[in-house]
């Protein structure tokens, strides 16, 4: 009996270690951005080799390779994301009336190197909407 007690204490211990894998496996896929207009996530070996808009970005990126992801809001968000992520200014560019924003931040794992600077949240603001992506948003918006 005490053999039984101890096989089914093994069972539960590896069945709860796989529980916390599986859910921090999903912890770790989970959205960066929070709600949004449009959600696009870049797939495949490149970051900009195959972008998919989407309505549920974690399903989606627990069913695919994402190498980025944006979001689009309505108005000038810069600095509610860029308190949100404790993110450092880093460099700007404004580019046919869009400012663009190159911020690191703690909160976002991963980056691209940009100018000697690895940034890892990019915030481009103009024409009444504000696109975050991170490590960089890819293509336009």
């Amino acid at each position: 009996m005490r053999l039984f007690f101890r096989g089914v204490g093994c069972f539960l211990f590896v069945l709860t270690l796989l529980c916390c894998a599986a859910f921090f496996c999903i912890l770790s896929r989970a959205p960066v951005f929070r709600d949004g207009e449009r959600y696009t996530l870049y797939l495949g070996d490149s970051s900009s080799a195959r972008a998919i808009q989407t309505d549920c970005p974690l399903l989606s990126k627990l069913q695919n390779d994402v190498r980025g992801e944006s979001v689009l809001y309505e108005g000038d968000l810069y600095e509610t994301l860029r308190d949100r992520f404790d993110a450092t200014l880093l460099f700007t560019e404004d580019v046919c009336g869009i400012r663009n924003y190159y911020l690191g931040s703690p909160k976002i794992a991963g980056g691209i190197t940009l100018n000697g600077q690895t940034v890892n949240l990019h915030i481009a603001v103009g024409n009444g909407y504000t696109a975050a992506g991170t490590p960089i948003i890819f293509g336009g918006f």
